[in-house]
């Protein structure tokens, strides 16, 4: 089974609910469709009263189809953004207006039990979807940084690297025929980390790929350098910074840093650059040292090795919210939806987030 065919049937088994805050966009309608007919969740649509011909597409789909403007519970979520944002200079007014808002009503369905997880972007802003996030769920606890991460299935690449040298082959994760699954973080929300925010990132990536992919996280932060090659300073002394925090805030982790990206994934590298590292070579979990990097990295492995780029899924947050590029199709918007699912703590023993 695929790794998206595998999220898909764990997906269709928790019985979960989830909000679309676009909903009369037609790839939206189109996924959240796809989604209630192939059993993967229920969806929850929130229709926009201005856009008349959006709402009205929405309910003749036979979907449950929610209006903010008429709903009873529009008032608590106009309390909730008021005590969020008063001190920022949100007024009574705009909070009530706020209040209507598909995407806005969308998070506080999420925030009130209503729905597992919400999902949006494919029309909005980043921004705007992040604003409703941050004000009405905020980050996990021990998390203060909410950061994103892309779920990259690439070709099989470990196999093929270490089938001339089978001593090699006990020390990695065997890749499986459809590729394996790789975390590329953060992506596509925080620019330029500090040493904090990185540990941060780490930590929920860690998080959300047990949940999501199941297996363990073995997490490399990667820089230009491997054990101080590269030399001191810059960069390379934020990395360090940051692994040093990641010790102590979550001593079970497997992570080390900095390394380069060919010492992280590829056995015999490791073993010259990074002898001795329990990840190193092995590491599924890759932590870009800024968003530059991240992004142009996974858009080079999804165009140059064939990969498969599931995402952006924010990552941090208390409850799962997740953003979609405005190039989404249908079929990127159903994977991330059943992705997103996954996060929620409600299919989750309360300990199993910590790293």
């Amino acid at each position: 089974m695929s790794f998206l065919s595998g999220v898909c049937d764990r997906a269709s088994k928790l019985g979960a609910r989830v909000a679309f805050g676009e909903a009369g966009d037609q790839r939206v309608l189109d996924a959240a469709m796809r989604l209630e007919k192939e059993g993967v969740a229920a969806p929850i649509l929130v229709i926009d009263p201005a856009d008349e011909a959006g709402s009205a597409k929405a309910r003749k789909s036979g979907l449950e189809c929610v209006d903010p403007s008429s709903d009873p519970r529009a008032p608590a979520l106009a309390a909730a953004l008021l005590q969020s944002r008063a001190k920022h200079g949100m007024t009574a007014d705009e909070a009530a207006r706020l209040s209507h808002d598909p995407l806005a009503f969308a998070t506080w369905l999420v925030k009130t039990g209503a729905a597992d997880a919400s999902v949006g972007g494919a029309v909005r802003t980043t921004r705007e979807l992040m604003h409703f996030a941050l004000w009405l769920i905020g980050p996990a606890k021990g998390i203060r940084t909410v950061s994103s991460a892309f779920y990259m299935v690439v070709p099989p690449f470990r196999d093929a690297l270490t089938a001339n040298n089978p001593s090699l082959s006990s020390d990695v994760p065997r890749a499986q025929s459809e590729g394996e699954v790789l975390t590329f973080t953060d992506c596509s929300v925080v620019p330029n980390p500090d040493a904090s925010q990185l540990a941060d990132i780490a930590m929920a990536a860690a998080a959300a790929r047990r949940r999501i992919v199941g297996d363990e996280p073995r997490v490399a932060l990667l820089s230009y350098s491997t054990r101080g090659s590269g030399g001191e300073g810059g960069s390379i002394a934020t990395v360090q910074a940051a692994v040093a925090l990641l010790k102590q805030r979550a001593p079970k982790l497997a992570v080390d840093g900095e390394m380069q990206a060919d010492s992280a994934l590829i056995a015999d590298v490791a073993a010259r650059k990074a002898p001795g590292s329990t990840v190193a070579g092995r590491a599924n979990v890759l932590v870009f040292p800024n968003l530059d990097a991240g992004n142009i990295a996974y858009k080079l492995t999804e165009r140059l090795a064939h990969a498969q780029a599931i995402g952006p899924i924010l990552q941090g947050l208390a409850m799962p919210v997740s953003d979609l590029s405005r190039g989404a199709d249908t079929d990127a918007i159903f994977h991330v939806a059943a992705l997103t699912l996954l996060q929620s703590a409600r299919f989750h023993t309360s300990g199993d987030q910590a790293p």
